[in-house]
């Protein structure tokens, strides 16, 4: 187990139990009676990875003193979600790789791709039907249109060098950090609880989401595909022009910005993120990103102040320090 997968299971003990049942609601939710269906399942049961979101529900339902017996079902829902939304960004990204093993999309066509990411979705709000309480599938809904409208506002703006950091983090936030804000949302609001603490938790959510977003940013354009565990390097290839790479175009000469377009756009380009580490200094605009993502933590963190003395309190806190130091 590699250091940072150590400290993931630290942070995951107070919902260690817990997880378990969330893991097994997700499996007992991807079965199904076609072959074909289930041989595409289990190849993306090997995506589990960090389950970040299932964990921040569970976490922010102990912190807040609200945990119920549908706890479990709310983090498996979020985690379908998620679970789609990588399979369909696989599609759009292009990508190959996910977690080390071969992306849908590749092992099988885009087609098959969009159609499980399809699949996914429809399981797990056909799931939030069977809760008591229809602030899931209420906010969750929403949350699924916010992501979609992130997606496209980001495909409409490609190659927008003049992107200001704030449209670029309203977009950012829209497709990634929405999904975290409404995980900590329910987990301490689910059935119907305080609204107070439900918006405070969103915030908490909406920020450390968002700075896991940009660190993201960052990866992509300066990870190694072999320690990130997954393709790298798309961002440039489809013109998605994200934060590190806007700094560095603000603070550069009109030479550089030119070899900086031309990295994202000159016909022929073959692996144009490792031409655009050629051209430019990306160090300054990465250290910038990581910065803003630092802050973001410690303006989450913050939020938890008021929330009783306790484990799952200490990990909602330590998950901040891990999306910023995570390389994977």
């Amino acid at each position: 187990m590699s250091p940072a997968d150590a400290r993931l299971t630290r942070l995951q003990a107070p919902i260690a139990g817990d997880l378990e049942r969330m893991r097994a609601i997700v499996l007992e939710q991807l079965s199904s009676s076609s072959a074909a269906v289930s041989d595409m399942t289990d190849h993306i049961g090997r995506f589990r990875g960090k389950q970040l979101r299932g964990s921040l529900v569970l976490l922010s339902g102990e912190a807040t003193g609200n945990s119920t017996d549908e706890h479990h079902a709310l983090g498996a829902i979020v985690e379908m979600i998620h679970l789609a939304t990588l399979v369909h960004d696989d599609v759009l990204d292009g990508a190959m790789v996910r977690r080390r093993v071969a992306c849908v999309n590749e092992r099988w066509d885009n087609q098959v791709a969009v159609l499980l990411g399809d699949f996914l979705y429809a399981r797990a709000f056909a799931l939030s039907t069977e809760l008591s309480s229809r602030l899931c599938s209420r906010l969750l809904a929403e949350t699924t249109r916010r992501l979609c409208v992130g997606e496209i506002e980001q495909s409409a703006g490609r190659y927008d060098f003049e992107l200001s950091q704030e449209q670029y983090e309203k977009i950012a936030g829209a497709k990634t950090a929405s999904l975290y804000a409404a995980a900590c949302e329910l987990g301490a609001r689910y059935p119907g609880g305080n609204h107070d603490v439900g918006a405070k938790m969103r915030a908490f959510g909406w920020e450390i989401g968002l700075a896991f977003q940009i660190i993201d940013d960052c990866l992509d354009v300066v990870g190694q595909e072999e320690v990130v565990g997954k393709s790298v390097g798309h961002d440039v290839e489809d013109g998605k022009v994200t934060l590190p790479v806007l700094w560095t175009y603000a603070g550069a000469d009109d030479a550089t910005r030119a070899r900086i377009r031309d990295a994202y756009t000159l016909p022929g380009v073959e692996h144009r993120a490792a031409r655009l580490r050629e051209v430019c200094d990306l160090g300054p605009g990465v250290a910038y990103a990581e910065r803003r993502a630092a802050e973001l933590v410690e303006q989450a963190t913050a939020r938890l102040r008021g929330l009783a003395p306790g484990a799952a309190r200490d990990a909602l806190e330590g998950m901040g320090a891990f999306v910023l130091e995570r390389r994977w």
